[in-house]
């Protein structure tokens, strides 16, 4: 049922919960990813993609630790947060894809199979949670860890060698996120939220490095 216009919050109100502030912070981070792919900086691209991540995982960690907020703020972020990971997950790998393959037609195909896959992943996880403290299917954030890994390696192959094994590999990930297979929810542990901190930091570093 509706909420009483009295008592509902307004739309901008979420703002000030500081989960939400995380999760649009990783938003930005996504926007330059997206921003830095279609013009082929993907190193810079590289670095929006694993900060997006961290502050993923961020606002989950602060979410935990907060006290004090309401069912409405944990229903809000909750959405916020899904709706985000379809750009951070889905469409900025495919945009990544599509640009590195020159936006050639064949690309296209695995675009669609990305989105389509991270937007199936969701909404299963969306209806069903967790299974046992675990996921079904490879949770999409660690596609963005593993992307952003391989391509430290693309400047030693070949433009058209690494192609294919950027396509690979998208592939290979959509396929472990629609899978059966039980993975943990890494972003659950604080300890694996300050490792990934340290590889956000290795990765911006390597990246920076690279951009020089």
């Amino acid at each position: 049922m509706p909420t009483n216009s009295k008592t509902q919050p307004t739309i901008i109100s979420f703002l000030k919960d500081l989960p939400n502030l995380f999760s649009l912070a990783g938003l930005a981070c996504t926007i330059l990813a997206i921003y830095f792919s279609i013009i082929e900086v993907y190193y810079a691209a590289m670095i929006g993609i694993i900060w997006a991540v961290g502050f993923d995982w961020a606002d989950g960690l602060a979410a935990r630790k907060m006290k004090g907020r309401t069912g409405n703020d944990r229903a809000f972020g909750g959405q916020l947060d899904v709706l985000i990971d379809i750009v951070s997950y889905g469409v900025t790998p495919a945009i990544l894809l599509m640009s590195y393959g020159k936006f050639e037609p064949i690309f296209l195909i695995g675009a669609f199979i990305l989105i389509a896959t991270s937007a199936i992943r969701l909404s299963y996880f969306s209806t069903f949670g967790l299974t046992d403290a675990k996921y079904t299917g490879l949770a999409l954030d660690n596609n963005s860890i593993i992307l952003v890994f391989i391509f430290i390696f693309e400047s030693f192959i070949s433009e058209g060698i690494f192609t294919i094994i950027l396509y690979i590999s998208t592939m290979l990930l959509a396929i472990l996120n629609v899978s059966e297979i039980k993975t943990p929810k890494l972003s659950g542990n604080p300890i694996n939220v300050y490792i990934l901190a340290l590889y956000t930091i290795f990765i911006t570093s390597v990246y920076g490095w690279k951009l020089l």
